[in-house]
């Protein structure tokens, strides 16, 4: 089940904004669509990272694919538990699987996301 406030890109990764802090994770469409997730590569804490550009990636048994920011910011906290048990994001990809926590420099960035339905009719366009 997807948890209200959510919004989401068309590269598949969601956001919760809870004041200036996001917290980003992949969506279920694209853990299930990667299958197996074997590895993920995350930002450094600290580090600064624009709308869209390319924060890490995830491996899976399938494939390596690129990971894509939501809203441009600072990288407050990674997920630590990923690196030990990488299939959270299989299990719970929006809760315990979420990816980075990050101070958001522009929070007008969240308006030019998708909401949880249009996403789904994105998803049905594909």
């Amino acid at each position: 089940m997807v948890p209200s406030g959510l919004k989401f890109t068309e590269e598949h990764e969601w956001v919760r904004l809870e004041g200036d802090i996001a917290t980003v994770g992949i969506s279920e469409h694209a853990a299930e669509e990667l299958g197996e997730i074997v590895y993920v590569d995350l930002p450094e804490q600290g580090r600064p990272i624009g709308q869209m550009e390319e924060f890490g990636t995830v491996e899976s048994v399938k494939t390596l694919s690129s990971l894509y920011l939501p809203m441009g910011g600072e990288v407050l906290e990674v997920n630590k538990s990923l690196s030990g048990n990488p299939g959270l994001i299989n299990e719970s990809p929006y809760e315990e699987g979420w990816l980075i926590k990050i101070k958001v420099s522009d929070e007008k960035e969240y308006d030019d996301l998708l909401a949880y339905s249009e996403y789904q009719q994105y998803l049905e366009g594909l």
